[in-house]
């Protein structure tokens, strides 16, 4: 299971939420702080993969191409990856960067489920007419869109029963 999405949107938070802990992946306030692919064994079910962001990182652009070529090496120069966890800001519409990498998992056949992060900063009605507008939009072939909340656990039941789904059926390939 690869976290994707772009710098700043809340994936080393929400994969310490959903393992339970605070301390499992580094969280800093400032983007661009993943810069590598970051590797966490969930029991001996499965590896959730931290992978660097993009966008907002203020860093190099060699360094910036150096983690896109990263990325897309750890998701197309391997076995097919069993599920993408594509984090997007619940609060914004879908960036550029968000468009090209739902673009690119479609390309390449990669499964992927959206993550609508942050779901707890508004009312219950605005969140769902945002997810709605989410599955109609940048959901395309997404196997899900789910508000989560890495803060209140908002959502987190089902994004762990999409993701073990995903797992169990990779193994049974």
């Amino acid at each position: 299971m690869a976290f994707l999405g772009r710098s700043n949107v809340g994936k080393s938070s929400l994969l310490n939420a959903l393992v339970g802990t605070r301390n499992l992946a580094r969280v800093s306030a400032s983007p661009g702080h993943t810069r590598l692919v970051n590797f966490y064994r969930v029991g001996h079910e499965m590896y959730l993969a931290d992978l660097p962001g993009y966008g907002y990182a203020r860093v190099p652009e060699a360094m910036r191409r150096g983690w896109e070529e990263l990325v897309t090496s750890y998701l197309v120069g391997r076995e097919p990856l069993a599920l993408g966890v594509f984090l997007v800001d619940l609060r914004h519409e879908p960036t550029e960067g968000d468009r090209l990498l739902r673009t690119f998992l479609e390309h390449h056949g990669l499964p992927y489920v959206i993550a609508a992060a942050k779901a707890d900063t508004m009312g219950r009605g605005e969140a769902t007419r945002r997810v709605d507008a989410l599955r109609r939009g940048l959901g395309g072939r997404a196997l899900d869109v789910l508000p989560v909340s890495a803060k209140t656990g908002e959502g987190l039941p089902p994004l762990w029963k999409t993701i073990r789904t995903a797992a169990e059926n990779h193994r049974e390939k």
